[in-house]
């Protein structure tokens, strides 16, 4: 099995944060979001997150192939569409951009892999649609959320 790790950093204090990846001996964290250097993001800003995360022994990296785009955040944020049909969207836009054929590279296998967004649970959020997706690609994906 091969274990995949989502976290995200929302409603939880640094110390949290990394403390979830360490006790899950996380290894790497993928960003998924389409603007990590907003000042929103607190210590999750792109510079902040890969400076403490290098403190602690974990790889960054973002890839906006598993991001949502501009407009389908934008839909969903002012309830333009539902959940559902965001799920729906979404899961078209990573079959286009076929992000299965990266899946050696996203899940690198001498790493512990895990996926950032913002929000605090998974069940709405983009991480775990591209964390499904993929494990139905790979079968001995085993996906544990942190939160």
């Amino acid at each position: 099995m091969r274990n995949l790790y989502t976290i995200g950093f929302a409603e939880k204090s640094l110390r949290t944060f990394v403390n979830h990846l360490r006790e899950n001996q996380v290894t790497k964290v993928v960003d998924t979001r389409l603007n990590n250097i907003s000042q929103l993001a607190g210590y999750a800003k792109k510079e902040d997150l890969t400076y403490i995360l290098e403190l602690v022994n974990i790889k960054y990296a973002h890839e906006l192939d598993l991001a949502p785009t501009k407009e389908i955040l934008e839909a969903i944020k002012k309830k333009q569409i539902s959940w559902g049909e965001f799920e729906k969207i979404y899961i078209d836009l990573i079959a286009e951009r076929k992000i299965e054929r990266k899946i050696d590279v996203f899940l690198e296998k001498e790493e512990a892999v895990c996926f950032l967004c913002s929000e605090h649970k998974p069940h709405q959020c983009h991480r775990r649609l591209i964390a499904e997706y993929l494990r139905e690609f790979n079968k001995d994906i085993q996906i544990h959320h942190l939160y």
